[in-house]
């Protein structure tokens, strides 16, 4: 049943529970970017390996699961679906925890994205119904901080804990003797099923007070998705290839530092943690308040500048950075270019929503999640990975391949993001919206 009662005022507390999840998934998911050496150590793997549980095992269901999820969004309660969701992939968390097989830690992070394909259609489609469209922007950019924050705190509580548990094996209630990076994963499990009754708590918006209360077929949206295919893809593939760059520079970082400056998991993850969390949370705020500025001014194409802006900036940053001598300097230029990245990413999911009828939002959000994450979880990493694997045949040259493929990734989503301004304006005006 939806709730036909919600006030403006029941809107930010509402923001702050799904920002709350947003965060969880983000440390479930990049908690392991911390732990690459250890991982390695323990089962041998290569760089190769590694990127497949970092990205592509993950994303194969988060993206490809998406879809069907998308329209579950669109017909079903969508804060018991995103609930459900938290719940299984905390259980998926600790089920990667118990083991030391690789097989079962690819499924199990399987397992992961299958819980959190729920997580960005459920919630992009809530703030549409809960924000009305001159807020929109705002409180998409805020919930969207909840990554960066997840990412940062993924890396400074999974660094210090590391740091206080003792090297080698620790003893658990219930579960016995588990490796210390193991711990890690396990005490997630409890966190993650409290914030799924949370979540449950919620009150349902009432759906787009625009749109019709007839959930469209499937031919309906066919019909839609093909008369805007051209700012749709546009805005998705920027989306995919910007967080192709991002998952890229997050997945390798932490193991960049450690084997160009000798730095330690504790060490890194203060310092990149935090990094993460400022510098991104400020891009995608920033990016929030200058696409409604433009927009509120009569600039149809307001965000997609700002996120064009954001990325042209980007690109020789991703260049010098990882090229620095010495650490205070990559970690100055790495705050740079987060800032514009988190900035970019910050500008699509509110670019996508102004398009989009209410009813449609849960499976364009799908799509959308479909793109960036194969793009950019699912070859991200991986992509680094081969370069250093492959072309250099040396786990210190990481620093070099992604000085390589991080501007070729940048600059084929500025080129998107271009191809997009061109006609998003009318796909714009087609939907009335102010």
């Amino acid at each position: 049943m939806t709730d036909r009662s919600i006030g403006p005022r029941y809107a930010p507390y509402a923001l702050a529970v799904l920002m709350v999840a947003y965060v969880l998934a983000f440390v479930d998911r990049q908690v392991l970017n911390l732990l690459v050496e250890p991982i390695k150590h323990d089962l041998q793997l290569s760089d190769t390996g590694i990127s497949l549980l970092q990205g592509l095992s993950f994303a194969l269901f988060l993206s490809i699961g998406g879809l069907p999820i998308g329209r579950l969004v669109d017909t079903r309660r969508r804060v018991t679906v995103l609930s459900m969701g938290i719940a299984f992939w905390s259980i998926a968390t600790g089920c990667f925890g118990l083991t030391r097989i690789y097989a079962v830690m690819l499924l199990s992070r399987i397992g992961v994205g299958v819980g959190e394909a729920t997580m960005t259609p459920s919630a992009y489609s809530l703030l549409g119904d809960y924000f009305p469209p001159r807020r929109l922007g705002l409180a998409v950019g805020i919930y969207s901080m909840g990554a960066f924050i997840g990412s940062g705190l993924a890396m400074i509580l999974g660094g210090a804990i590391l740091g206080m548990l003792p090297k080698g094996d620790v003893s658990l209630p219930l579960v016995g003797a588990v490796r210390n990076w193991q711990a890690i994963f396990l005490l997630l499990v409890p966190i993650g099923l409290g914030v799924a009754l949370w979540v449950a708590s919620l009150r349902e918006p009432l759906r787009g007070a625009g749109d019709s209360d007839e959930t469209p077929g499937w031919g309906e949206v066919r019909r839609y998705f093909a008369a805007h295919w051209r700012p749709i893809l546009g805005v998705d593939a920027a989306v995919g290839f910007t967080n192709m760059a991002a998952y890229g520079l997050l997945s390798w970082t932490p193991a960049m530092m450690a084997r160009t400056f000798q730095m330690g998991p504790a060490a890194v993850g203060w310092r990149l943690g935090w990094i993460v969390i400022l510098a991104c949370s400020a891009g995608t705020f920033a990016a929030g308040l200058a696409g409604d500025a433009l927009r509120s001014r009569g600039r149809e194409t307001g965000r997609l500048m700002v996120m064009a802006g954001a990325l042209a900036a980007a690109i020789p940053l991703a260049i010098a950075a990882p090229l620095m001598p010495a650490p205070g300097l990559f970690l100055a230029l790495t705050t740079a270019l987060l800032f514009c990245l988190s900035a970019a990413l910050g500008s699509g999911p509110a670019t996508m929503q102004e398009i989009t009828p209410g009813r449609m939002r849960g499976i364009q959000h799908a799509i959308a999640v479909l793109t960036a994450n194969l793009l950019g979880l699912g070859l991200g990493p991986t992509i680094v990975a081969l370069i250093t694997d492959r072309v250099f045949a040396q786990p210190a040259a990481v620093a070099w391949s992604l000085a390589i493929a991080l501007p070729l990734m940048l600059l084929i989503a500025l080129g998107c993001c271009a191809f997009a301004m061109k006609v998003y304006a009318g796909a714009l005006r087609s939907q009335q919206i102010p």
